[in-house]
């Protein structure tokens, strides 16, 4: 339960059983109880790990692909990793507005992510394709259960957020999809 305070003009607030990890300066108020705000903030954070690490997977990709469909998968890599970085900042906003803390550091992100590196000197094109459209495979899952998380707790916010984040990542997979297959073919 809350509890408020006005000192010197302003409004202190703070939780019963406030989690450890937050300063006492960052503590949002919110009427989610502290559990809740811990989960949501923990799965919320593990994707925003997952979308630095695809965004830049995503742009080293856009930075190496060559070949004869260089040109579209260029330009196609360049909109997509600008659509993942869009939702980094909304993502650790939500967890701000939560009340929990988000990333600080590459560090933090090496720990948190799922979404594998690939450091190979040179990658053919169309596993670069297929590679991204596994990653945002794997995003849209993994934020669909963020999403569960997040009604289980009435956390309407966080699961509208994720419900258009779904919808991109859906887009994205699409597209990755039909640029990877083979010409002529409509097999995988």
């Amino acid at each position: 339960m809350a509890v408020a305070r006005r000192l010197t003009g302003r409004c202190f607030v703070s939780k019963a059983a406030k989690s450890a990890n937050v300063s006492p300066n960052l503590d949002t108020p919110t009427d989610l109880p502290q559990q809740a705000v811990d989960k949501i903030s923990a799965a919320l954070n593990v994707l925003l790990a997952d979308a630095f690490a695809l965004y830049l997977k995503t742009k080293n990709f856009h930075w190496h692909v060559s070949g004869r469909h260089f040109r579209d998968y260029h330009l196609m890599l360049d909109e997509q990793s600008d659509a993942i970085f869009a939702t980094t900042d909304q993502l650790a906003e939500r967890v701000r507005k939560l009340g929990g803390i988000t990333l600080r550091s590459i560090g933090q992100i090496s720990k948190l992510q799922t979404i594998k590196d690939n450091n190979d000197s040179y990658v053919p094109p169309r596993e670069m394709l297929r590679e991204l459209m596994e990653d945002n495979k794997h995003m849209a899952a993994a934020m669909r259960k963020a999403h569960k998380l997040a009604d289980d707790n009435e956390d309407t916010g966080t699961a509208q957020l994720l419900e258009l984040f779904i919808d991109e990542t859906e887009r994205r997979t699409w597209f990755l999809f039909e640029a990877s297959r083979q010409e002529g073919s409509n097999a995988e």
